[in-house]
């Protein structure tokens, strides 16, 4: 039985944070909604409250009842959560005088304490809170305060329950990572065996307990995601899986036959489907991007089904959804970011029962599992690709000419910083067609076509993202060679916005 650290979800947008921080610790964790505790799980060792947009006095405040879980197992509150055990429990919370947001350092801190043990005074903390906890419970001890902030960590008295008003899982607490250390493993007790040889052996034997003998189908977009479920599904049920590739027009040049080879050599049983045609005309016209991602997203399902309806006794469609595909589709606040076709849609309308054996990673520990199951480099490390393809990189309506001039312009973009050594130092990459035209000259003559712009980031999740600082040197020459090969344009830009507030596609 996997062992298992669960995090309350209240709303905060560094609650996927907390996870990564265990999962770098070798530690398994979920991340379940603040009200929906798996009380009847036995494989349960710790909770975490993560923080939350709320303040805990508000009547919309996320609220849930701890009264099963104190007691029997070590409980760690952040920021909200800190904030929450302190104030149900008859401690005061209040709107601090000005909003705490940024760098502190912690004082008067209690080292014996098991949560803080390793820390020295002055050690630097993130804080990124409007309240402040005022008053505390009788039975609550303070063991860490700031400049600032007196009740910057307490444990109840005689009870594994603690709360950190800061932020430990963020990478300017200098020691947060000691501290979450403390909690799972000294705390929580954890064996830190989560790792992607252990998640493929557990995966592969629960695949194989839910499967049994039934047939699954699965869509393939090319990108590591879909790729290494599919790999992982045949490792646990062999033929019985199919694979179906659909191309709509807007993959990357040649991606379509690249793909295919690449999959034959997995010994992956694929069926690729042409079905551009069919794309292209129902887009035609279309220019808001939310209309062409539900275009898209309906028109992989309708030939989806089609195909797959070819294949007898099929009960199971898998997909390669991972932790961030479900965060982004929609979060606990209720909140649409973006909307992703691999979420959802196609088990209603088809009669399938879902498989997402990914489901609860992020992308590198995706990639690490690749890596474990000797999948090639390539088909690792390739960047993240939206499923709406091009489609969302053209902004305006859709054509083939359009895609065209992309797909060549993105080749160019991307074999060069595979050329320079830079593609893996970059997390996601592409070229961007501006619905705008610039005059420009070559040779003795005026010209009138489209810009483009490079788009470059380095992340670790997508949750955040950077703009790549790529050298001027290598810009200056994609520029160059865009211009003059790419027939249709004579503009090149580059993207230096970061992720917030920008996103890292344009649509």
């Amino acid at each position: 039985m996997q062992e298992k650290v669960i995090i309350l979800d209240f709303g905060s947008q560094t609650t996927q944070l907390i996870a990564r921080r265990l999962r770098e610790l070798s530690v398994y964790c979920e991340i379940v909604p603040y009200n929906k505790f798996p009380h009847d799980d036995p494989s349960v060792i710790g909770v975490i409250l993560s923080g939350s947009p709320f303040s805990v006095y508000d009547e919309k405040a996320f609220r849930t009842d701890l009264s099963r879980i104190r007691g029997r197992l070590p409980i760690l509150g952040i920021c909200y959560g800190a904030q929450f055990i302190a104030y149900t429990n008859g401690g005061s919370v209040e709107p601090a005088g000005t909003r705490e947001y940024g760098r502190a350092h912690l004082e008067h801190l209690d080292a014996s304490n098991p949560l803080l043990r390793g820390l020295k005074p002055g050690s630097q903390v993130w804080m990124s809170h409007g309240d402040t906890i005022t008053t505390l419970p009788d039975n609550f001890r303070i063991i860490a305060s700031t400049d600032k902030v007196a009740v910057a960590a307490y444990q109840i008295e005689g009870e594994p329950v603690w709360g950190v008003q800061f932020h430990p899982e963020v990478y300017h607490s200098v020691d947060g990572t000691q501290i979450l250390r403390n909690f799972v493993v000294d705390i929580c007790g954890s064996r830190q065996d989560w790792n992607a040889a252990s998640f493929i052996d557990t995966t592969v034997a629960a695949l194989r307990e839910q499967l049994g003998d039934d047939k699954v189908v699965l869509g393939l977009s090319g990108g590591v995601d879909s790729s290494v479920a599919a790999v992982l599904l045949n490792r646990a049920i062999g033929s019985n899986l199919t694979c179906i590739f659909v191309d709509h027009g807007m993959l990357r040049k040649d991606e379509f036959r690249d793909v295919l080879n690449d999959y034959k050599c997995l010994g992956l049983n694929v069926i690729g489907v042409d079905a551009s045609q069919k794309f292209f005309s129902e887009l035609a016209g279309v220019t808001e991007p939310e209309r062409k991602r539900k275009i898209i997203g309906k028109g992989f399902i309708d030939v989806f089904d089609e195909e797959a309806h070819k294949i007898k006794d099929v009960k199971w469609l898998a997909q390669g959804t991972i932790y961030p595909d479900c965060i982004e589709s929609l979060s606990i606040t209720g909140t649409t970011i973006k909307s992703h076709h691999n979420v959802g849609g196609l088990p209603e309308k088809m009669n399938l029962r879902l498989c997402e054996p990914l489901r609860l990673l992020f992308k590198d520990e995706v990639r690490a599992v690749g890596r474990e199951l000797g999948m090639p480099d390539h088909l690792i490390k390739r960047h993240p690709f939206p499923g709406p393809g091009l489609a969302v990189r053209i902004l305006g309506d859709i054509t083939p000419e359009k895609v065209r001039v992309l797909q060549e312009a993105d080749h160019i973009f991307i074999q060069g910083l595979r050329d320079w050594d830079l593609y893996d130092k970059v997390w996601q990459a592409g070229v961007i067609l501006l619905p705008v035209k610039s005059v420009g000259v070559m040779g003795d003559e005026r010209t009138y076509e489209s810009a483009v712009a490079l788009r470059a980031v380095t992340s670790t999740d997508a949750m955040t993202a950077d703009w790549a600082h790529l050298p001027y040197e290598f810009l200056a020459k994609v520029s160059n060679d865009i211009i003059n090969k790419v027939k249709g344009v004579n503009r090149v830009a580059y993207d230096i916005s970061s992720k917030p507030p920008a996103t890292i596609e344009w649509e």
